[in-house]
């Protein structure tokens, strides 16, 4: 199952949303679809609940 979960971005502070797949929790690196710069998400899943979410800027 697919949850959108909206969220700011770290980098450009505009409202974005993301597409999460429910039968799983992992890290992975994906760009904002407005500023196009990199995003760590970070989240987790517990019963098809979402516990927890992360959007860490990772540029250097």
């Amino acid at each position: 199952m697919m949850y959108e979960h909206f969220f700011q971005c770290p980098h450009c502070w505009k409202e974005i949303s993301m597409l999460l797949d429910a039968s799983t929790s992992e890290t992975y690196v994906e760009d904002c679809e407005v500023c196009c710069k990199p995003i760590q998400i970070t989240f987790t899943f517990v019963n098809n609940d979402l516990v927890a979410f992360e959007a860490k800027n990772i540029e250097q």
